[in-house]
This record gives structure tokens, sequence and C-alpha cells, in this order.
């Protein structure tokens, strides 16, 4: 990881005030340290991180990645209510679940159009609306 890489997930942390501990800047860095949005899982950030030689634990990995959404650096996106992904867009935006490949992309927003929402039961209010298109490869 370059010192560039470093610096920028060191400033990254701090838009959030977040302690940029060592474990934190290198998943920073490698979550945004070249400047491209990333769909991440809690294990395949560790993979990445294991690879470039840091010694983090994939528990480590889970509370730092529930720290950066705790503090709306990313956002999750659950797929069947059992696969989470982890989106460093965090402004709203529909996705693509790829399910040959158990992977998220991000779908364009601008071809997205909802025409209306059904009422909230009484005493709720709707909090957010996550879209998630499926797709498969044709044969």
């Amino acid at each position: 990881m370059t010192t560039a890489e470093q610096t920028i997930g060191s400033n990254w942390l701090a838009t959030a005030g977040l302690r940029p501990t060592r474990q934190r800047v290198a998943l920073a860095a490698l979550l945004i340290g070249d400047g491209q949005d990333r769909h991440v899982t809690a294990e395949s950030l560790f993979d990445a991180a294991k690879n470039q030689g840091e010694g983090v634990s994939l528990a480590t990995v889970y509370n730092t990645l529930r720290a950066f959404c705790d503090a709306g650096l990313m956002q999750e996106v659950t797929v069947d209510g059992s696969k989470s992904y982890f989106d460093t867009n965090v402004h709203d935006h529909p996705h693509f679940f790829w399910e040959d490949e158990a992977k998220v992309t991000d779908a364009p927003s601008d071809q997205l159009v909802i025409a209306q929402l059904p009422d909230a039961p009484e005493g709720a209010e709707i909090a957010s609306v996550d879209v998630i298109i499926r797709l498969r490869r044709k044969p």
C-alpha cells in the first residue's frame, strides 16, 4: 500500500470522525485508495488485506466494516437476507446482483423510476427503499 493510499484512507476516516487505527487505515486504503467505488464482502476484503500483507483477522474486518457503515462511510447491501455486501458509494442508487457470480454492481440510477410506494402502516414511516435487480447471464 502506498503512502498516498494511506493518506487517502486516513482522510476518509477523518471525515467521519473515526480514529485512524492501523487496521482501519489499511482497510480504508484498500476500499477507496484508488478513488473507485467498491462492493465487497467481509471475506473478499479480508482476502485482499491478507494479499497485501496486512495482519487483520476476519472478525476485525467485520467490525471495521460495521464501524464504517455506522459512520456513514459505506452502506450495507443485503441480498436474500443472508449475504451482505458493503458499498463505498453511499448515495441512493439501485444495484444489480449477478446470480451466476454472486456479485453486486451499481445499476444506472437515471433509468430507475419508482412511480409510487405503498402507504406505510399506521405508526410507521418509510426509512429507505432498496432496489436490487437480480440478473443471470443468458445461455
